[in-house]
């Protein structure tokens, strides 16, 4: 789950603070003295947590807070407006192309995943409609021009490459390019160095010069922590950034570059990448960011990851057994499928406002894909009565189960396990307000 050891900590902090019916400046000093310790081990800028912690101070000892009924949540409240503030308040999106086609560099180190970036902000253009085509101007890197090639070919993406040739030729015959087939975004996939150096800049900066991009964007490991926000600053120094996109937040991430980065560079984070495939990518929402490390959800981007990949009809036959409790394992493993295309369960939950509570509870639930087959294999090897109704396999049919699936009577009772709680996740999404969340794809499941 995304920053899952910061959110686990403020959590528990801001769990103390509610239990209590009016709170002291002791009690604030004491809680914010946990804030600045959990930020600092997930990595934020000293200066950011200072200024923070300061800020957080001033509005928690004032009337709205000392004087509320509520004063735990009233805290909460400055906190999640503080963290949305210190992420950039609101979604900072692409610039609309005027006078197509327009350039959108993508610049940054070796090793951050820029070029598989450059591949996934092209399928997310292609899905809003636009003809993007993605450009071939890393000269240096042994196999980075057929990277981007190949990437382009699964992504169903034009590619524009001439081998290695001066970047700022290989830019101009881009656009040259797009202009007569009609692509409005040119994706300009730049050279990176292991380190920042004056050759690299250099180059980068004669490149927007001659070209005058519509987007800089530089592209960073959020795994790299505080040094992400340093790589950050010197590229914003030399070439004005437009934006960042943080890379692998999948990963051990700690929290600090997403936390740092807007408030050190003044550079908005416009999309963030949560894992490998082309749909792990998504625009940045700093309230939304914010609600998820407060442990609130982020029931909006769950309804939009839904809405790519889930069946109108069988969505409302699946809400239908969900208000008549007759779900089933064949429709078990048809909502696993399409769970699995909306990226890790994990983090899914986390979306759900209530579930990231009960971790513990559903952490046995999995979907890489070796226990996937597995799963499938599992339930194809029940009769059909069986799967209508799980709770005739007595202990003789669990064995016969794991010997047509070649798996073990243990792999069989953890999926029957996993069916019992995967319920309990439907029938809690299902309780959930549907004035607000009718007919929008909320049911992926």
């Amino acid at each position: 789950m995304l920053f899952s050891g910061l959110s686990e900590k403020l959590q528990e902090t801001f769990r103390k603070l509610r239990g209590k019916g009016k709170l002291s400046e002791k009690d604030v000093d004491s809680a914010l003295r946990e804030v600045r310790l959990a930020l600092l081990e997930a990595d934020v800028n000293y200066k950011v947590v200072k200024n923070f912690t300061a800020s957080l101070k001033e509005r928690s000892l004032g009337a709205e807070v000392l004087k509320s009924l509520t004063p735990g949540q009233q805290v909460v409240k400055i906190v999640h407006e503080e963290l949305v503030k210190l992420m950039g308040e609101s979604q900072s999106k692409i610039s609309s192309v005027d006078n197509p086609p327009r350039i959108v560099m993508m610049v940054g180190l070796q090793g951050s995943g820029k070029t598989t970036t450059a591949a996934k902000l092209a399928v997310l253009l292609k899905k809003n409609g636009h003809r993007p085509l993605l450009a071939a101007g890393d000269i240096y890197r042994p196999a980075a021009i057929k990277q981007l090639e190949i990437l382009g070919s699964e992504a169903e993406v034009p590619v524009f490459s001439i081998g290695k040739e001066d970047p700022v030729k290989i830019a101009a015959l881009a656009l040259k390019e797009a202009g007569k087939e009609g692509n409005d975004y040119v994706i300009f996939d730049t050279a990176g160095r292991l380190h920042i150096d004056e050759e690299l800049m250099d180059e980068l900066g004669k490149l927007k010069k001659e070209t005058n991009p519509l987007e800089i964007l530089l592209v960073v490991d959020a795994m790299t922590g505080q040094d992400a926000v340093n790589v950050a600053q010197s590229f914003h120094e030399r070439l004005g950034l437009t934006g960042v996109i943080l890379t692998k937040l999948d990963g051990d991430t700690r929290g600090g570059a997403a936390l740092s980065v807007r408030a050190v560079t003044n550079c908005p984070i416009k999309f963030i990448g949560t894992g490998e495939k082309f749909n792990a990518f998504e625009p940045f929402y700093p309230d939304r960011m914010a609600s998820r490390i407060l442990g609130m959800g982020d029931v909006l981007t769950l309804i939009e990851k839904a809405q790519t990949v889930v069946d109108e009809k069988k969505r409302q036959d699946l809400e239908k057994k969900l208000r008549s409790q007759t779900l089933t394992l064949e429709d078990f493993l048809e909502q696993l499928q399409q769970v699995k295309k909306m990226g890790p369960l994990e983090d899914l939950l986390g979306m759900i406002p209530g579930l990231n509570k009960v971790g513990n509870q559903f952490k046995n639930l999995s979907l890489d894909d070796k226990q996937f087959l597995q799963t499938e294999a599992i339930i194809k090897s029940m009769t059909r009565d069986e799967r209508l109704r799980p709770e005739i396999i007595n202990s003789s049919r669990r064995r016969r189960i794991s010997l047509g699936s070649g798996t073990s009577v243990q792999d069989v009772n953890r999926l029957l396990k996993q069916f019992e709680q995967m319920k309990k996740i439907l029938k809690q999404i299902n309780a959930m307000d549907k004035g607000k969340l009718k007919n929008r794809g909320m049911f992926p499941f």
